[in-house]
């Protein structure tokens, strides 16, 4: 097709980029003693609960199942989860504040529909998270990049935050635990992106995707739920795609003013309808059943962190832990002045270790790899180390 025929928004965004790295190993077979170690995507290396997959079992029975749903969701499940967000944040969010969604990906989609139109701008920390990008390239919106650095443990600086705001910005964007760095924002490094979106009229686009993987020692991820009027500056995006090991179910969320919401839905409405039944059940069966799984799940998580970090301390590679934390490690290669992908598809085709180059997640980005470990066992986590030392010869 001529590409005068097609949205030129939508042609000049990148290719989806798992997709391009999985063209890598495309056709190819991998010998028992080296098998591919896939690192790409970040899904569970698990299946849901056992109840929860017997539950959906009979769900799917249900002719309800079969049917749309109100354009926010299931009222038990906007009313469950406004209690839990209330409940870990200690702050007041009611299931007017809930809109559930295909997905985080169209949480991000619908909020930024709601917020922004084509000539705005939407700051987004470098590195992004890649479908955030594509998804305001497609829209016409501006992602002005904030350059984030190891020396600031890959946390927003507010003063540069600052110094991006203008007119035409619409929100900052935030993730935390964060895709692709796995740097966890502490609670006052978060207030104060918030006080400075409070104070310049923008909003925080908060996403939590992951937030349900680090051990918090009994304390909130952070404090914004408890401020007064919240809702004029927090917007927080939520999947329960991770948590329950559900991401073929597409279940999101987007919690913000209810004000807000009432745009998502027209929105939503157009892109989905709705969020799919079935995912909806599936995450309200979580939210009131499985969290003694989740907890079991969260030390299983962090025994992968912490098996990921010894292999690649022991080993000696010259392959350095920038960032680690829930899901991902973010990796300064050892090959100074060459490209990213190139180091990523050498990898892929000489070592059998399949993983991102730093160069899809924004610019600045040529000395990083971005590993999803989340989806390998922590026995195989020396093997990688082992593979990267492999790969220095």
């Amino acid at each position: 097709m001529d590409r005068r025929d097609v949205n030129p928004l939508v042609a000049a965004t990148e290719a989806p980029p798992i997709a391009e790295a999985w063209r890598w190993v495309e056709g190819r077979s991998f010998p028992a003693d080296k098998p591919l170690i896939d690192l790409c995507q970040a899904v569970p290396g698990y299946p849901p609960a056992d109840a929860l997959t017997a539950h959906l079992a009979e769900q799917v029975r249900a002719p309800d199942t079969a049917r749309y749903t109100a354009i926010d969701g299931i009222p038990p499940l906007t009313a469950a989860l406004a209690r839990r967000t209330g409940s870990l944040y200690g702050g007041e969010v009611t299931a007017g504040e809930v809109l559930i969604t295909a997905g985080c990906n169209q949480a991000f989609a619908v909020a930024v529909m709601g917020l922004a139109r084509a000539g705005d701008n939407v700051i987004l920390p470098a590195p992004w998270y890649f479908n955030h990008k594509m998804t305001l390239d497609m829209l016409g919106i501006e992602a002005r990049p904030l350059a984030l650095r190891e020396e600031n443990g890959l946390i927003p600086d507010p003063a540069e935050a600052e110094r991006l705001i203008d007119a035409g910005t619409r929100a900052l964007v935030l993730i935390s635990p964060n895709n692709p760095t796995g740097a966890i924002a502490p609670p006052d490094a978060i207030a104060a992106l918030y006080e400075l979106c409070e104070r310049r009229g923008v909003k925080l686009l908060l996403d939590e995707t992951y937030r349900d993987f680090p051990d918090w020692e009994g304390r909130a991820p952070h404090g914004l739920f408890q401020r007064p009027g919240w809702q004029r500056t927090l917007v927080q995006l939520y999947s329960f795609s991770k948590v329950y090991s559900l991401a073929g179910y597409r279940v999101g969320a987007v919690i913000a003013d209810a004000g807000l919401l009432s745009q998502a839905r027209k929105v939503m409405d157009c892109l989905a309808i709705c969020a799919p039944h079935v995912g909806q059940k599936a995450a309200l069966y979580g939210l009131e059943n499985l969290d003694g799984w989740v907890a079991e799940k969260r030390g299983d998580i962090l025994a992968r962190v912490h098996a990921f970090q010894s292999a690649m301390e022991a080993s000696g590679t010259g392959y350095r832990i920038a960032s680690i934390g829930a899901y991902f490690a973010y990796v300064r290669h050892p090959f100074a002045g060459k490209r990213a992908h190139d180091v990523a598809e050498g990898l892929a085709r000489d070592h059998n270790i399949l993983c991102l180059p730093g160069s899809m997640f924004g610019p600045g980005q040529d000395d990083y790899l971005r590993f999803a470990f989340a989806n390998v066992d922590a026995a195989v986590m020396p093997e990688i180390a082992r593979r990267l030392v492999e790969s220095e010869r």
